[in-house]
């Protein structure tokens, strides 16, 4: 017997197509609100400590992400946005949207590997407690806050490279509003029995003449 293959009808891959398209988005919203989210709780959080010498005596200091660097909120912040404007816009401003949110995700990244083993803002803040501009700070030590600040980063960026690769299949805000804002057609008006005072008065109500022919 001859081997039969089996030919996808244009059906089954538009079906295939809807099916990978509500998956990638799901999977891209997830990643993105996620992402943002760890990303700007983790800047918040402590990333260093160390200790400065002051008046012969040990000053604990501590430092926030956001002491460190602002940049992996504020990256956090652009790719949460790009994340919400690529359903406004469609084709080439899609793509483009979509690569600065891949691109918002790999920044958050790498600045948040940078910060974590950053020692600049301790040792501005030994040397505004000892009064002493050249003060650093000793015993540095680092927390795993800028880990996960870098973690959400990643989850943007995947956010973003799904959004690439398959945001030609996502829905858009301005196409769902210009099918909504289509003009639909126009229902002939019933016909005005001038016997009955109702139909007389409704076709005054709708600005129709009943004497009309």
């Amino acid at each position: 017997m001859d081997d039969v293959t089996a030919v996808p009808t244009p059906r089954s891959e538009a079906a295939g197509s809807a099916r990978t398209g509500r998956l990638s988005l799901a999977v891209a919203l997830l990643c993105g609100a996620l992402g943002a989210a760890v990303a700007l709780l983790a800047t918040r959080q402590q990333w260093s400590e160390g200790t400065a010498t002051v008046a012969g005596g040990a000053f604990p200091l501590t430092a926030r992400g956001s002491d460190v660097t602002g940049v992996p909120a504020a990256l956090a912040v652009v790719g949460l946005a790009a994340l919400v404007a690529v359903f406004a816009v469609r084709r080439a401003g899609r793509l483009a949207v979509a690569a600065l949110l891949a691109l918002s995700g790999a920044g958050t990244v790498v600045a948040a590997l940078l910060g974590a083993s950053d020692s600049a803002a301790l040792d501005e803040k030994a040397a505004e407690a000892s009064g002493d501009t050249s003060a650093t700070v000793s015993a540095l030590s680092h927390t795993a806050w800028p880990y996960v600040a870098a973690a959400g980063g990643v989850l943007l960026l995947v956010a973003g490279l799904l959004a690439l690769r398959y945001g030609r299949l996502w829905p858009g805000m301005s196409g769902r509003y210009d099918r909504g804002g289509a003009p639909r057609p126009q229902r002939r008006p019933a016909p005005v029995d001038p016997d009955r005072p109702e139909d007389l008065w409704k076709a005054l109500d709708r600005g129709e003449d009943p004497t009309g022919a």
